[in-house]
């Protein structure tokens, strides 16, 4: 097996530096939150996240076996690492590489504070100063999440209405870019297992993008996601239906596992079609973007590999000329990687966000601004992510039984 593990013997003293402990707290938000720090000999702790779930911190505590004493300024090196070390473990994809995703953000925000440069110039140049949101605004006023799961509200809450003014609500704060749910109640009748829909399901669907679009205008974005949920043949009437309403793009609209159904979908419907955040590193999106199955690919950088390989998902979407809009469901640590992510990638486009209904999301940095300003947020000057958690907001949001 071949061996990652540190070889090297020349190196700059100021540079030859250590990691000395990995440290994980789920924090509870709308999602549950994975943070990580790591901690250096030199006095810097970098701060991770992981996407959210079960796991996931016990993986990360699995690699101090192996992380310990490793120069945390090696961040390829180190996720090649994890992968082949926990190989055996499933690591080149599901939760190890989950794993090894928010433990190299950490080793990228230590980084930047040890060279003294913010994470964005280490991945290689910047952009833009600022990354525009889109607004994740789920199905109006009908959407709860109770312990990872998703519950559905009485059918009747799924109103264009309700739908129509979560849109006006939204776009008041000065976001230019929305998304919806448009998976429904109603997709599970008559069957609630074929993914097939019926046509009064479809004309549902067709009615709450008509009344979004009728209160929003056409100056605002306006995406849909369909959470992998529907045929192929569904899919494609449903995109043909929605065609006249010139969105953003429809989301996950069947099944992540077949490839070549995916791109059947999508060169069937001028709607423009995204997906890619289910799928982990660079080689199970490759095909996707070759063959033009994908409009606009979604990968998560803190599920596919970290922010390095979400550049490498990047560069082949480039070659293909097809942009990238990252999945985002994080606190603002893992959020602040994916706009220095934004700021470095040439072809990015837009970053979800995800925490609306989280009154204190804002709160667990240490800042006296919101992040979010007039629905975009600016690159940090500051060396690293640029932040710093607020310990006590975590300690008052951490799920009982994790951390320190």
């Amino acid at each position: 097996m071949r061996d990652f593990s540190n070889q090297i013997t020349n190196r700059d003293p100021e540079r030859d530096v250590r990691i000395t402990d990995i440290k994980t707290c789920v924090v509870e938000g709308n999602f549950e939150w994975n943070l990580i720090e790591v901690e250096t000999d030199a006095g810097v702790t970098g701060i991770g996240e992981a996407y959210r779930g079960g796991g996931v911190p016990e993986l990360v505590e699995y690699t101090k076996r192996f992380l310990i004493g490793e120069n945390p300024l090696d961040v390829e090196r180190i996720v090649r690492y994890i992968v082949q070390e926990m190989s055996g473990h499933g690591g080149t994809t599901g939760k190890v590489v989950t794993a090894a995703s928010g433990i190299e953000i950490a080793l990228w925000d230590a980084a930047g504070k040890i060279l003294g440069m913010p994470v964005y110039q280490l991945l290689g140049s910047k952009y833009r100063d600022e990354v525009r949101l889109y607004c994740d605004c789920h199905a109006g006023e009908a959407y709860a999440v109770e312990d990872g799961s998703t519950a559905y509200a009485e059918a009747e809450a799924y109103s264009p209405e309700a739908y129509a003014a979560e849109a006006a609500r939204v776009a008041d704060m000065g976001f230019t870019a929305l998304k919806f749910d448009l998976d429904l109640p109603a997709d599970n009748d008559p069957d609630p297992y074929n993914g097939r829909l019926t046509n009064a399901a479809i004309e549902e669907k067709r009615e709450i993008v008509a009344a979004v679009r009728e209160e929003i205008g056409y100056d605002i974005d306006l995406a849909f996601d369909c959470h992998w949920d529907y045929s192929v043949e569904s899919a494609k009437r449903l995109a043909h239906e929605l065609a006249e309403y010139k969105l953003l793009w429809l989301e996950d609209l069947v099944p992540p596992e077949n490839t070549d159904a995916q791109i059947e979908v999508t060169q069937a419907t001028r709607t423009p079609v995204a997906t890619g955040e289910n799928r982990f590193r660079v080689f199970e999106l490759t095909d996707l973007i070759y063959e033009h199955g994908v409009d606009i690919v979604t990968p998560d950088p803190t599920t596919v590999g970290g922010l390095a390989e979400t550049m490498r998902i990047a560069d082949r979407a480039e070659e293909n000329y097809i942009p990238m809009s990252p999945h985002n469901v994080c606190s603002p640590v893992g959020t602040m990687a994916c706009v220095h992510l934004g700021a470095a990638v040439p072809n990015f486009d837009l970053l979800e966000y995800h925490a609306l209904d989280v009154a204190w999301w804002n709160d667990l940095t240490s800042r006296a601004e919101p992040l979010i300003q007039d629905g975009c947020i600016e690159v940090p000057e500051a060396p690293g992510l640029g932040i710093e958690l607020d310990e006590a907001v975590v300690e008052e949001h951490r799920l009982e039984g994790t951390g320190v």
